[in-house]
Parts: C-alpha cells; structure tokens; sequence
C-alpha cells in the first residue's frame, strides 16, 4: 500500500536504496533544509555564539583538482568530511542544550540537521563511498589531510553545511551516480 500512495510523487520505491541518493531531489531537500538552517541562524546574536570553538571541515573546492582526484581520494574526503561535520553539529546541539537561555527554533535547526547527516550518511554508505574511502592505499601521495578550520557561531555552523551539501557532497554524488557501477 505504501508504495502505491509514494508512486505518485515520484519516489523510486523499487529501486536500489543505492540509487536513492542518485535522485537529485533527495540531496536537494538536504540542501534546502541547510539553507533554510543558515537564513534562520544569520541575525541571530543571542544564543547562537559558542563559548568555544567547533572544528569544521574546509568546503573549498578547487574543482581542476578534484576532476583529477581518483574517485577513491573523492570518496575519502567526503567521508572524513561528512563525519568531521556530524561531530560539529553534534557538538553545537550539545553546546545549545546546555545554553542558559535556548532558543527552541535553533534547537529544531539542529537536530534536523543531526537527523540530515545520519541519513546522509547511510546514503553514502549505501553508495559504496565508505569502502572506497577505505580502499585508498595509505601509501597514496594524494591522500593529504582533511584540510579544517573553526567556527563559533551556529550561523556559521549552518554555512559550513550548507557549502559542504552543495559542493564536495554534490560533485561526489553526482560523479557516483554517472558511473553507474553502483
């Protein structure tokens, strides 16, 4: 029956969970939900301030270097990407919980993004990006460190998240999902 009422909207109920993320309405309401996160968080001054700071991963993308990259360097770098922003954000939820004063729309915030990443990432893992990241050969001249810097905002926060979904997540996803060996 479920599947008879999701049809319709155009959600592949037969296909591979693989292949879930491979539909780009699936990130892009990930994407909407960071957004709206970010716009919610960027003129708020009371309660959205750290007492210290949270290491973020670096969403820069030099994008002649990462059409270069082995899918496997990609991969790895969107996994420790991915699992250095869950940690962020966990940290930032723990951080609101034990604020004096709490402000219950930024505490929704958070946790739909804590729920996001999970999901996110059992997506990745259904793609495969977890084995290939193991699979880099540690020897590999090109598997640098994750590059990282810190926030102290939940607005920043929200931006590093945001700018992390729609860049290294989306170009990753997207040279996945056209391999189509998935």
């Amino acid at each position: 029956m479920l599947s008879f009422l999701l049809f319709p909207l155009g959600f592949p109920v037969l296909g591979a969970p693989a292949r879930l993320i491979c539909d780009s309405r699936v990130l892009e309401r990930y994407i909407l939900e960071a957004r709206e996160a970010e716009n919610a968080t960027m003129g708020c001054a009371e309660g959205c301030s750290f007492n210290e700071n949270i290491t973020v991963p670096d969403t820069k993308v030099n994008f002649y270097a990462w059409k270069r990259m082995e899918v496997q360097q990609q991969a790895l770098e969107v996994w420790q990407g991915l699992a250095l922003l869950s940690e962020a954000i966990l940290r930032g939820q723990a951080l609101l919980a034990n604020a004096s004063q709490p402000c219950e729309a930024l505490r929704l915030h958070v946790d739909k993004a804590v729920s996001g990443l999970r999901s996110l990432t059992s997506l990745l893992r259904a793609l495969g990006a977890q084995k290939e990241a193991i699979s880099l050969p540690d020897a590999t001249p090109s598997a640098a460190p994750l590059r990282a810097f810190t926030v102290d905002a939940l607005s920043k926060l929200f931006r590093i998240y945001s700018n992390f979904l729609r860049g290294k997540l989306t170009l990753y996803t997207g040279e996945a999902c056209r391999r189509g060996d998935r």
